[in-house]
């Protein structure tokens, strides 16, 4: 059993890179993390990681993905050099799948019969169990969901942000963890603006393109909670076989 301390969760795997040092040693609990960043800068790879390291250090987690089935995501993990497979069966990872199809309905239902998908998320008692919940990609549910689509076109994508929140901060006043990632480029400012606002922690993805390579960072825009020092840009890759590693460090 770790014996970590339980006011920072750490992400662990301290002999494998950097990235817990970065962030301070990790994350507190009953926080709201914002990751934010556009298609291909490291969502998901971050959100990978970071499930891999809550689990490593005894932190129980539900990683649910808008974008992969859980062979998808096992083969995923396995080819960032993070095996998943114990935790997922010991359920110390519960991993779930958003999978919409081309017309935004759940795979498997007719369009007619589609649900709120955001009603549905915050009735699944089982996802809110564990310490730490990600949901990657946030927006897509945001987008999918019809409720949430009628009130946007109706200019209360605002009011239906502040709903969402208000769960959200029932969540975190029982202490725990919700990492949530949004690519920006697919919803509007008045829709993500308010969780921008209220988020403990909020992590800007950035990526430019510099010859051939492809430099990614993360842009610490807030970081409520922090545990040690943490640096105000992490320059970071994803590679095959080894998962994140940090490129460049600079401390605030």
């Amino acid at each position: 059993m770790s014996t970590a301390r339980r006011d920072i969760l750490s992400i662990g795997l301290e002999g494998h890179d950097q990235l817990n040092a970065e962030l301070g040693g990790g994350f507190p609990p009953g926080s709201i993390v914002l990751m934010e960043g556009d298609y291909g800068a490291g969502k998901s790879a971050l959100s990978q990681r970071f499930s891999y390291g809550f689990t490593q250090e005894d932190t129980t987690v539900t990683y649910l993905s808008t974008e992969l089935t859980v062979s998808g995501f096992i083969n995923q993990m396995h080819s960032l050099s993070y095996d998943i497979t114990s935790e997922l069966l010991e359920e110390q990872l519960l991993f779930l799948s958003a999978d919409f199809d081309s017309g935004g309905a759940l795979r498997g239902n007719e369009d007619k019969e589609r649900k709120e998908l955001l009603k549905r998320l915050m009735d699944a008692e089982a996802m809110w169990e564990p310490e730490v919940v990600i949901i990657d990609t946030f927006d897509a549910i945001l987008r999918n969901d019809p409720k949430f689509e009628s009130l946007v076109r109706n200019d209360e994508g605002r009011q239906a942000a502040l709903e969402i929140i208000s769960y959200f901060r029932d969540m975190i006043s029982m202490g725990k963890l919700i990492i949530i990632t949004v690519d920006p480029s697919t919803v509007d400012d008045d829709t993500i603006d308010p969780f921008r606002s209220i988020a403990d922690v909020f992590l800007e993805l950035e990526m430019a393109e510099v010859g051939s390579e492809t430099r990614r960072s993360i842009s610490v825009k807030r970081f409520a909670g922090m545990g040690e020092q943490v640096g105000d840009s992490i320059g970071f890759s994803v590679r095959s076989g080894t998962g994140i590693v940090i490129e460049s460090r600079s401390v605030a």
